[in-house]
């Protein structure tokens, strides 16, 4: 009792206690899920719509790509111009798949699985894949089903799983390459749908048809004389802010635009000095004996020189012309240079010749089993086979583990070098010494090889060359005085307002008023210069940055101007509607005087304009550029409505003031068929609509592109 009395004369201070408790587990698990969504929103690099971009999902799918990539083109690593078109299609494939899901799910539109299925192995095989070449008949070139559905079973889960821990690897990679494909198969055959319908919604009628056919069905021949708008002086015409904000106002829907920086910038080649080539030239020529005189320069090549040795036979078409002059005229053993040339020596050497086949048609069958025990023992079982009259393209199908295993182990043609990167240097030997359908097993990386030479061409000659390619690069020393002076200069310089005239006095080359915005790679066509990019987009007005190394270059940047996203400021587009209205301006002052003269003649305009008379045929209204003149859709409409042999009035045009006579008519004598123009119209709007309906959707989709925080 007395414990209670105890606690209810506590009561006050036990609430503010649990109360405190309360609160601090409740703002405790506030700030948890606070800390969690500001991360989330860190890592956020696009929102489409509401839908919400993973910088994790996004760089996913661009390891994807960057993979398929390489096993297209065959490139083990690829520079950063490459990556960043990877990384701006994998974006642009992003969104695109947002707003067509979104317009599609809103139709009940979709690609079912049995659709799908009939697309990628059924009966309508989608073009996508027909036009792969790993599908191909090696001997019609043409689409084959079965490859494609032997490739399938290859990449079969179970298939994978039962094969060697060596071949696992590779097959999976091949799923993976399927899989993404099958992806954008699907993607293509939802937009097909949905502007399939869009095309059938919209159907030429019979006055389009009509209104179409007489546009191009008369043309006119003319003569005529212009005169230019630069022919009247900018600062003669005057032209008022107010008018300048009216066509603002009237246009403003064109100026939409992203976020904007405008930058100035210096930039400094990273290039190597007169010691630097002082130096490299002693360096070669001191080569020059050993490189002479040693039988094996391999090693002397691959210690100095750009290009590895590379031990193979070429043909002199393989040669650019200053080794291909030495190879076919030198002995063997002869040295050339050192030579300069573009920015770098080279030295030859003719370490052999012989006459001999350029290339040879090879067969093999690949073996890889679990130990190298049980894969010697089926080489040597093999062998005896066809050493009995077996049959090498049954073996191949039956035992060998790669793709060529469906056209009977045929691997097609090889030179020396293309054996030689593409397997190895035993391969190389194998494939070039055998004689004709002898067998002969080879190892490599890939497995044991069985292989056979089916053809070879004709006897040519062949040379085996070993070139020293030294290239001149700056030193250290030379990049550490280049560095210097720079830094010396940005300490001295870092008022954006002083930049224009330190840079002019250093002897600096400064380039100034360069519109940037989140989707720019480079600036200018200066290489590795994104992070220059990012650097701008994260300062502001005024700020000046420290020295960047972008490629071949130093770069310092400073922030001149910012434009949030939306519609451009007045002030950003002011030149080219000032431009516009000059040149309207003149128009009319050109027609004005023209008119007051009452000339009869086109040489008598032409003799007012100060220009020349000219003649163009086949001006019709629907001509969409007329030949010599160009875009002048007021003259076409002039032209079409002329009598013959008359003089037309001053007609403002884009580029100038036009007169001109109609001298002669022509009539389409084709037959007006009103089926065949309308469906030719709905042809052309079908290609239209399919190729615009995807960009407005894209265009009017809300998109917060956040790429620039992280790329």
């Amino acid at each position: 009792m007395a414990t209670l009395e105890k606690i209810r004369s506590k009561a006050g201070l036990l609430v503010l206690v649990v109360g405190v408790a309360l609160f601090a587990f409740i703002i405790g698990d506030f700030l948890n899920s606070g800390s969690t969504y500001f991360r989330q929103s860190q890592e956020q690099i696009a929102d489409i719509n509401g839908e919400v971009v993973n910088i994790h999902d996004y760089q996913a799918r661009i390891d994807e790509m960057t993979e398929i990539y390489k096993m297209q083109t065959g490139q083990t690593s690829l520079p950063d111009e490459s990556m960043a078109q990877i990384r701006q299609n994998v974006f642009d494939t992003m969104v695109r798949d947002v707003v067509l899901g979104e317009a599609t799910e809103e139709l009940g539109m979709e690609v079912s699985p049995e659709e799908l299925f009939d697309m990628v192995q059924g009966e309508n095989i989608s073009p996508l894949i027909q036009q792969m070449p790993m599908f191909a008949n090696p001997q019609t070139g043409a689409f084959d089903r079965n490859t494609l559905l032997n490739f399938l079973k290859a990449i079969d889960n179970d298939n994978i799983a039962s094969m060697p821990i060596e071949q696992q690897d590779q097959l999976i990679k091949a799923r993976n390459f399927w899989l993404f494909w099958e992806k954008n198969i699907k993607r293509q055959r939802l937009e097909q749908k949905y502007t399939t319908l869009l095309t059938k919604a919209i159907s030429a009628n019979k006055l389009d048809a009509k209104e179409s056919f007489d546009e191009n069905a008369k043309s006119a021949d003319i003569v005529y004389a212009m005169q230019s708008y630069s022919s009247i002086p900018d600062s003669t015409i005057q032209v008022s802010n107010s008018e300048i904000e009216k066509l603002y106002n009237q246009r403003k829907e064109l100026f939409k635009q992203k976020e904007t920086k405008v930058v100035k910038y210096v930039s400094v080649d990273i290039r190597p000095s007169q010691e630097d080539y002082d130096n490299a030239q002693k360096d070669i020529e001191s080569l020059k004996e050993e490189f002479s005189t040693k039988e094996n320069v391999a090693d002397i090549v691959n210690e100095n020189s750009e290009i590895p040795y590379v031990n193979a036979f070429f043909t002199e078409k393989s040669f650019d012309p200053e080794l291909k002059q030495f190879a076919t005229t030198a002995a063997v053993g002869d040295v050339y240079g050192p030579v300069f040339e573009s920015d770098r020596y080279r030295m030859f050497k003719l370490v052999d010749k012989t006459t001999a086949p350029d290339s040879v048609k090879v067969s093999h069958i690949m073996l890889v089993r679990n130990t190298e025990a049980e894969t010697a023992a089926l080489a040597d079982s093999l062998m005896g086979v066809l050493k009995n009259g077996g049959d090498f393209a049954a073996l191949a199908a039956e035992y060998s583990v790669d793709q060529a295993k469906e056209r009977g182990g045929e691997l097609g043609w090889f030179t020396e070098v293309t054996a030689l990167r593409g397997v190895n240097e035993d391969f190389k030997n194998a494939i070039f010494s055998a004689p004709v359908n002898e067998v002969k097993v080879v190892k490599s990386s890939y497995g044991t090889h069985l292989v056979k030479v089916t053809e070879k061409t004709s006897n040519v000659t062949k040379y085996k060359v070993a070139d020293i390619d030294m290239v001149v690069s700056p030193s250290s020393k030379t990049y550490s005085n280049l560095y210097n002076d720079l830094n010396q200069f940005l300490s001295a310089n870092r008022d954006i307002a002083k930049l224009d005239t330190a840079a002019k006095n250093a002897g600096y080359n400064i380039v100034s008023n360069v519109s940037l915005t989140p989707d720019n790679q480079m600036i200018g066509t200066i290489k590795g210069s994104r992070p220059v990019i990012r650097w701008a987009f994260q300062n502001d007005n005024g700020d000046v940055s420290d020295i960047f190394e972008c490629d071949d270059k130093f770069v310092i940047a400073a922030v001149e101007k910012s434009y949030p996203a939306g519609y451009a400021p007045v002030e950003q587009v002011a030149a080219g509607l000032k431009a516009e209205l000059l040149a309207q301006k003149k128009g009319e002052k050109i027609a004005s005087d023209l008119a007051a003269k009452n000339l009869t003649s086109v040489e008598a305009y032409a003799e007012a304009m100060g220009s020349s008379v000219d003649s163009v045929k086949f001006v019709s209204f629907g001509t969409r550029r007329i030949s010599g003149i160009g875009l002048e859709p007021n003259l076409n409409a002039a032209v079409s409505l002329a009598p013959v042999n008359q003089v037309s009035a001053p007609v403002k045009g884009n580029n100038g003031v036009y007169v001109f006579k109609v001298y002669a008519e022509n009539k389409n004598n084709q037959e007006y068929n009103e089926a065949n123009v309308i469906r030719s119209l709905d042809a052309n709007n079908a290609y239209r609509i399919s190729y615009q309906a995807i960009s407005s959707l894209i265009n009017k989709a809300d998109v917060e592109d956040n790429r620039i925080r992280f790329y």
